[in-house]
């Protein structure tokens, strides 16, 4: 259920964005100006132009992520450098954090309980390799894990997941009954997404 979680003032954040894709649309225009000079090297502002387009990812993932979640936990700061542990350390993931839409029996089969406040120390620990509680999904009902190695639906007739992997296509399962944000950590690459209203979406540079 929705919360007075909303702690965060994102102008900032959007503001920044505005700016830095206001300073990339430049850099391009003046690119094609010097394209005109065949004595002028342009792969010095492509390197420019492509640090920036990382730096305006980084910001539009705070962003969004804030936007999505903030409402509804306190805990955005633990959840964001979980992640960022976890994808730097390339440990798989499966975290669901709860909205508006209660997220019952029927969309989750329940694991484990947990019923903890969270922090990041606690997040990251049941998601190590070898843990009883890693393989399946945490489920975080505003600043509290709820449970651990929840099993979440998985999509069989939809052709574009055919391709993921098992937590990738159960992400994209539940955010096609719900409106959960479901955050991922690949084992294999190590890479972050977060899917919602059954979509998928890269974790760039969380700050």
């Amino acid at each position: 259920m929705e919360q007075n979680f909303n702690q965060f003032d994102l102008t900032p954040i959007k503001r920044q964005m505005k700016e830095d894709l206001k300073q990339l649309v430049t850099r391009m225009e003046n690119c094609l100006k010097d394209l005109d000079d065949e004595n002028y090297c342009l792969l010095k502002k492509f390197e420019d132009i492509r640090e920036g387009f990382a730096k305006s990812e980084a910001n539009a993932t705070s962003f969004y992520l804030k936007y999505y979640l903030a409402p509804f936990t306190d805990k955005y700061v633990d959840i964001s450098t979980t992640i960022q542990n976890l994808s730097k350390h390339q440990q798989g993931a499966l975290i669901v954090v709860e909205r508006k839409v209660p997220l019952e029996d029927s969309l989750v089969q329940s694991g484990t309980p947990i019923g903890a406040t969270l922090t990041s120390f606690l997040l990251e620990s049941i998601f190590i390799p070898g843990s009883p509680l890693h393989d399946g999904a945490v489920l975080i009902r505003g600043s509290q894990i709820v449970s651990a190695a929840n099993i979440l639906p998985i999509p069989t007739s939809i052709t574009s997941v055919e391709k993921l992997g098992t937590r990738h296509r159960a992400a994209l399962g539940l955010t096609m009954l719900s409106d959960a944000l479901v955050l991922v950590v690949s084992e294999e690459t190590g890479k972050a997404s977060f899917a919602l209203d059954g979509k998928l979406y890269p974790i760039t540079g969380l700050m």
